[in-house]
């Protein structure tokens, strides 16, 4: 979810995209450039708020189990591919 809480996000969803797509090889649906943080969050951040999670930086992580439960969640440095986070996906699923 691309947001520019942190004042380094592109003019448009459509340029965060392209840009995604570039250099990251993500080719994901994202959203439209959304707050993450603050009492303007998207539900869906203020939720994991609740629960404990507050995205410091862009590229942040976080996984959600089966039951909508917060997993795990990882910063901006972790990629996404790692293995930190593909074993906890792996565990999940089996």
């Amino acid at each position: 979810m691309p947001s520019n809480d942190f004042r380094q996000e592109l003019a448009s969803a459509e340029e965060v995209k392209d840009f995604c797509e570039v250099n990251f090889d993500l080719t994901i649906p994202m959203t439209d450039i959304t707050t993450v943080v603050g009492r303007d969050a998207h539900p869906f951040y203020a939720a994991l708020r609740d629960k404990g999670f507050v995205p410091r930086w862009n590229f942040n992580k976080v996984l959600i189990g089966p039951d909508g439960e917060l997993v795990d969640s990882w910063g901006a440095l972790t990629k996404p591919t790692s293995r930190k986070i593909t074993r906890r996906i792996e565990a999940i699923l089996r």
